[in-house]
């Protein structure tokens, strides 16, 4: 019978995977690997480290599978982001039948943890397979950590969510804000309010920055600009926290 697996595999740092992690690589015959373009081709190197280091003994097959393309700026985001699942369910069903034995386990490495912003779960669920999640660090674990902060105040909730509704919905005491291209943090417009911001945690180029919001705004959106350009991606995390009043 086949199996299949979704591994969390931390942020960036290959240390950051863990026991569980390594264990379910090492019963896998078959891993199904997104292909996120040639500007991408960083993130693919640190997949093939993780194998290197922690399967090199395993005779793993390594499946690509082309990112179907999608509007980033739709009218409807729910709709074409169902769409766009939709289209990738049909393609992941594809590769199984062609590259899946009867036998055979397979997985999928997933930044961070398959729980947070990874549509992973949702396709395979869709598709009425049964599989396994291995939990893996998210980038927010990775930034609260090189920050050194908590990423709560005590006794106070937590919000998560992505730059796209930040404008919409104001920061609460501790707002994580992920998947932002446009630099949504300049909306906020209380002075008090800091930022603690991070690109390529856990990484050799990670970059930190911190402050009031309103102080080191310019600051982050330059940096945003010029990693951008230096390395033809980014991927950045940042918490907003309010004092308490």
């Amino acid at each position: 019978m086949r199996k299949f697996r979704v591994i969390g595999i931390g942020s960036g740092h290959p240390e950051q995977i863990t026991i569980q992690a390594i264990n379910a690589l090492n019963q896998t015959d078959v891993l199904f690997i997104t292909d996120k373009g040639s500007d991408k081709d960083e993130l693919a190197r640190f997949r093939r480290e993780i194998i290197e280091r922690y399967a090199a003994d395993r005779p793993l097959r390594i499946v690509p599978i082309p990112d179907p393309p999608r509007d980033r700026q739709p009218a409807d985001y729910q709709a074409t982001v169902a769409a766009w699942h939709d289209r990738r369910a049909a393609l992941y069903e594809a590769l199984f039948r062609e590259h899946l034995q009867a036998d055979e386990a397979a997985a999928f490495l997933v930044w961070g943890d398959p729980s947070l912003y990874d549509s992973t779960i949702r396709i395979l669920d869709s598709l009425r397979i049964e599989f396994e999640v291995i939990p893996g660090i998210t980038s927010v674990q990775a930034l609260t950590a090189e920050h050194r902060i908590p990423l709560n105040q005590i006794g106070a909730p937590v919000q998560i969510t992505t730059g796209r509704l930040l404008s919409d919905n104001p920061p609460t005491l501790d707002t994580v804000v992920m998947l932002d291209g446009e630099c949504a943090f300049d909306s906020v417009d209380d002075p008090e309010t800091h930022i603690y911001w991070g690109a390529y945690l856990g990484t050799p180029d990670q970059v930190l920055i911190s402050g009031k919001v309103r102080d080191v705004a310019a600051t982050i959106q330059q940096t945003k600009e010029r990693e951008r350009r230096r390395k033809g991606w980014i991927m950045d995390t940042y918490l907003l926290r309010r004092p308490r009043r």
